[in-house]
């Protein structure tokens, strides 16, 4: 264990692990604070704080303590977790210290390992970094070299008494369960083999994500180049636009938006902050539109109108221009609606079907613009043109579709 430089935060609940990274860190000569959360969680956790104070007094060292009541919805695990870190974070801003220490050994990077094969997830990392950071701040893991048991006897040797948290023998924690019936009876050998079955997976998720990083320019890719990938490479690629932080989006629900894309089929699949959508065979991520139905009561004001899904230019002969009368305002330009319709030369055309016949991406349809005058017709569709009452070779304006 290296001697770190500064003041840090160590984490300590009063567990074999903690309490050996805390004499540890004390015989290295390791500047160290601490910090205990208690959940009012077991029986025993007020005498575990109480212990915890007394060790901190008797040795000088700086304890924070958080023991306010703890309300959570949802896996208390999880929420703990989250609750202590956040604790931690701001003990560490708010001190200066260098980072968080922790207590995690083997066993636990062999556990979580284990738990992260069985959901069949593929994680950021496989089993436990020995760095990294949680809510912007650093926390290392040092004793990840170590057992369960070597630090249980390194407490012992020391005279360092700790506390065995008693919902550890709940196996009906899948982190217990696991512990109970591999980890534990582990041979020096299969831990060994199975920590270098974690460094090459590691290893191996890092070369997919630098290809993966490759084939993604400014927040896009290429449908064909996608679809040329293996597999796993793909599933990564999918992972990186559906992943939130910290979150792991099943495998399963990667596969079947992973069909959807090699399918050749236009799409729109939901993800975070958005949807993922193709135009032209390029693959990005867009906001989801809101929308949208914008009033002008002059030309004038149809000219300086401005909008994120369409712009307004000079008028033109084309599909993209109308004429619009004085008996035509209020005009209202809008996005379309499932049901408009516009009268053409050649007949009525659902604007809905417009967009079957023009192939215009799926992602463009929900946000088209059309304009709609005082007396509730569509006079224009931007691409199809306007209704055969208000076409002119000198049109008043013309609506351009934005395009990603």
């Amino acid at each position: 264990m290296n001697l770190f430089s500064g003041t840090w935060l160590a984490a300590v609940s009063s567990g074999p692990d903690s309490m050996a990274l805390l004499h540890w860190c004390m015989s290295q000569g390791i500047s160290v604070a601490a910090a205990h959360v208690n959940y009012h969680h077991r029986p025993e956790a007020e005498e575990e704080e109480q212990y915890v104070r007394s060790f901190c007094e008797d040795h000088g060292i700086v304890l924070h303590v958080k023991n306010d009541v703890f309300e959570y919805t949802g896996n208390f695990e999880a929420a703990a977790r989250d609750c202590r870190y956040s604790f931690f974070a701001q003990l560490v801003k708010e001190y200066g210290y260098r980072g968080v220490l922790t207590g995690h050994q083997e066993d636990d990077l062999i556990e979580t390992y284990i738990m992260q094969k069985e959901k069949n997830i593929t994680p950021e990392y496989y089993g436990l970094k020995e760095e990294r950071m949680i809510h912007g701040v650093l926390v290392v893991r040092p004793l990840l070299a170590y057992r369960a048991e070597q630090l249980r006897r390194y407490c012992q040797e020391n005279g360092v008494r700790y506390y065995i948290d008693s919902t550890n023998f709940d196996t009906s924690l899948a982190r217990n369960r696991i512990r109970d019936a591999y980890v534990r009876e582990m041979s020096e050998f299969e831990r060994a083999m199975i920590r270098k079955e974690i460094g090459r997976e590691n290893a191996e998720l890092k070369e997919r994500r630098c290809r993966v990083q490759a084939a993604v320019k400014e927040g896009s890719f290429l449908l064909s180049d996608y679809c040329a990938m293996q597999e796993e490479d793909r599933l990564e690629l999918l992972r990186t636009f559906f992943d939130k932080p910290q979150k792991h989006a099943g495998r399963e629900y990667l596969r079947i938006n992973d069909h959807i894309l090699c399918s050749g089929k236009d799409f729109l699949i939901p993800c975070p902050n958005g949807r993922l959508a193709n135009d032209k065979g390029r693959v990005f991520r867009q906001e989801i539109p809101v929308p949208y139905a914008f009033e002008v009561r002059s030309i004038e004001e149809v000219r300086a109108l401005k909008s994120p899904y369409f712009e307004i230019a000079e008028g033109r002969a084309g599909v993209n221009s109308v004429t619009a009368g004085e008996a035509d305002y209020p005009l209202i330009i809008r996005n379309a609606r499932e049901k408009d319709r516009i009268a053409m030369r050649f007949g009525t055309k659902k604007v809905h079907r417009f967009f079957i016949d023009r192939r215009i991406p799926l992602c463009y349809r929900d946000s088209w613009p059309v304009v709609e005058n005082a007396r509730g017709e569509i006079i224009l569709v931007p691409g199809l043109g306007c209704d055969r009452s208000h076409y002119s070779i000198w049109p008043d304006f013309s609506v351009i579709q934005y395009s990603h």
